[in-house]
């Protein structure tokens, strides 16, 4: 009998820890209808063994080639001996054995993807989970390395602590570092980093955000992002929003983002309206119009708890926008009432 149940009844770090301790084996399917996307995780005895998400699914040959762990020339040799009859090796064993990287190298890129995987997942609140038992032989057979289920819950719990303490800073990957202006006029003292801050500082041109550099260095997306907000709080680089680079062209951003998003409801394109509105909050927290229109885009896909948050938020930023408030609180109201009508039919 398959386990499934929406995310807003039983969340997705329960369901990993429920499938790590009853070490079950087959897929775990994760679809979200407000994302438009999808995600698959394989579990062999309660270990994860592979993970993909549909909208960032890529060949592990292609994500070592964008990684620049091998060349295009090592792929296209690899291909090679593939089509000359060695049709039982897949394309990144033979990258192995043509000694374009180590075994080592491959079992670390490919822990990086299903870890990347599975911390993106652990940030969906909304969904549908369903697991389906299957046999080993059911299992992916390109399985080469299997992952502490309790070790993955544990660092996604430490990840959303210290993302909470570098947020200001650092709010996501898609910040762009910069190297900061050098004072000519005053001697300093040499830079004394570590290795890994190297490797990142060199990376740093002013084009690439946190996430390429990530992928460019092959190494771990939230690393990445605690280095670039050490070298910030020491002034040696500033962080910037790509989207953000002056006042005007902000509030042009934000307004074109909503007339964006009322065509895309019109369309019945809800969830593309709602991930324009949710860009125009990030973009824009202080004005209440913006709230406004995320809160009742959010309640038409489903999601009243963050229809709510935004919603009481409006109400309090009523100095500023006092129509918005009172939409805001004539719609709180409304949600109240239907609760306390639902709770009065379930207790009928």
């Amino acid at each position: 009998m398959p386990i499934e149940g929406p995310l807003r009844e039983l969340g997705i770090h329960d369901v990993f820890q429920l499938l790590d301790l009853s070490r079950k084996t087959g897929m775990l399917r994760v679809s979200s209808e407000l994302r438009e996307d999808e995600g698959t995780v394989f579990f062999d005895n309660g270990r994860v063994v592979a993970a993909s998400i549909r909208s960032k699914a890529m060949p592990i040959e292609l994500a070592l080639l964008q990684a620049g762990r091998v060349t295009e020339s090592d792929l296209a040799q690899a291909r090679a001996q593939k089509a000359n009859g060695r049709a039982s090796h897949d394309i990144v064993q033979l990258l192995v054995e043509l000694g374009a990287l180590t075994q080592k190298e491959l079992d670390r890129q490919i822990r990086l993807q299903i870890e990347s995987v599975v911390f993106d997942l652990m940030s969906w609140r909304e969904g549908f989970f369903s697991f389906e038992e299957r046999s080993r032989d059911e299992m992916p057979r390109d399985a080469r390395i299997t992952v502490s289920t309790e070790s993955l819950l544990m660092e996604g719990a430490r990840r959303i602590d210290e993302w909470s303490r570098i947020a200001d800073i650092v709010p996501n990957l898609a910040v762009i570092p910069e190297l900061a202006p050098v004072e000519t006029d005053r001697e300093g003292a040499m830079l004394d980093l570590f290795p890994h801050e190297w490797q990142v500082l060199t990376m740093i041109d002013g084009d690439r955000d946190l996430r390429a550099i990530a992928a460019a260095l092959a190494r771990d997306e939230f690393e990445v992002a605690k280095i670039a907000y050490g070298l910030a709080t020491t002034g040696i680089i500033g962080i910037r929003s790509p989207l953000r680079m002056t006042p005007e062209a902000d509030r042009g951003g934000i307004e074109s983002r909503l007339v964006a998003a009322r065509k895309l409801t019109r369309e019945g394109r809800t969830a593309e309206a709602l991930d324009e509105l949710r860009r125009a909050v990030q973009e824009d927290p202080l004005t209440p119009r913006v709230h406004l229109d995320f809160a009742f885009a959010a309640a038409r896909a489903g999601d009243f708890a963050s229809a709510r948050a935004s919603w009481t938020h409006v109400v309090r930023l009523a100095a500023s926008d006092a129509g918005s408030a009172t939409r805001a609180q004539e719609a709180l109201n409304a949600l109240n009432d239907l609760q306390r009508l639902l709770e009065a039919e379930l207790n009928g």
